[in-house]
């Protein structure tokens, strides 16, 4: 039976303090349901960041109220981006969350060199994932923010997603690096990136994690395909992260599985000094709720 990995982590943030959140550009009835849904779980204390008129419409669309809500009004939504990113380095907010306005948008806000949230880290996104035919969740990382990563940014995004898994309590996760082959062909990019992350990892330039690639990924998720193929792999059949070649492969691997295989997902940016919560108009209440949950046990790691 796969386990129920979105309620698995509603479960985890049970008991942490609510995270102070700027949502920025609340301007559609679904995130702004979505954000008071998280508020009235404790995941988020919303601080919404809009024009007031749209905000209010949204609120009328949705149907809600929003007494006891902190609203800071801006006239756009680059200036919602740019306060969301202020009040972040100012330590009044300790994660961001997407409403309606372009990825691209907050992001470039996020990762300005002179008043963005940078750190030494290259920012990542990681989609967590509940999989009805898989036994356990699957994180598959880069599908929103790194269009073709270079090797030195998938050590980056790999070490991301492992220190992710390492705060919702993986000791040791499985990482499948993938390819369309299982076999280093030199024509192949990814899978010369995936033998060379691979001794990365043997070197410590990676850690906390056991890495093997390239893998195809019917061996990264399948054991009878690995054994098919004569693969012998501590990772092969049982992976728990999947690191894509490149945002194109990650972005249609993630939508197939939630859209053909009944697969619900969480998602979140990392790399940042605090995590960026980005939903998608299509993302469900509990999508949403569990997106906040990994933001919110980020925030409270040790």
């Amino acid at each position: 039976m796969p386990i129920d990995a979105l309620s698995l982590l509603l479960h985890r943030a049970q008991g942490l303090p609510p995270l102070p959140t700027a949502v920025v550009h609340a301007c559609d009835p679904a995130t702004l349901q979505g954000s008071l849904d998280a508020a009235r779980r404790g995941l988020i204390v919303p601080i919404l960041i809009a024009p007031t008129a749209k905000l209010a419409a949204a609120a009328d669309a949705a149907r809600v109220s929003l007494e006891g809500i902190e609203h800071l009004d801006v006239p756009h939504s680059h200036a919602a981006a740019a306060l969301a990113v202020q009040l972040a380095r100012e330590g009044r907010v300790g994660a961001l969350m997407k409403g309606s306005l372009h990825t691209d948008e907050l992001m470039h806000a996020v990762l300005s060199s002179t008043s963005g949230l940078r750190t030494e880290r290259r920012v990542s996104h990681v989609f967590a994932m509940e999989v009805p035919a898989y036994p356990k969740p699957l994180f598959i990382t880069d599908a929103a923010i790194n269009i073709e990563p270079s090797l030195i940014d998938k050590r980056d995004i790999v070490q991301n997603a492992i220190d992710l898994l390492h705060a919702l309590g993986f000791s040791h996760p499985k990482v499948a690096i993938l390819a369309a082959v299982e076999t280093v062909n030199p024509s192949m990019r990814a899978t010369l990136d995936a033998a060379a992350l691979c001794k990365m990892a043997d070197r410590g330039q990676i850690t906390g994690a056991i890495l093997d690639g390239p893998l195809a990924f019917d061996n990264a998720i399948s054991a009878e395909a690995a054994n098919a193929k004569g693969i012998t792999s501590p990772v092969a059949g049982c992976a728990d992260i999947l690191l894509v070649p490149e945002l194109e492969a990650g972005n249609m691997l993630a939508k197939q599985l939630q859209y053909l295989a009944g697969a619900r997902a969480a998602g979140i940016v990392l790399g940042a000094r605090v995590p960026v919560v980005l939903t998608s108009r299509a993302d469900n209440a509990e999508s949403r709720m569990a997106s906040c949950a990994l933001a919110q046990i980020l925030a409270n790691r040790p």
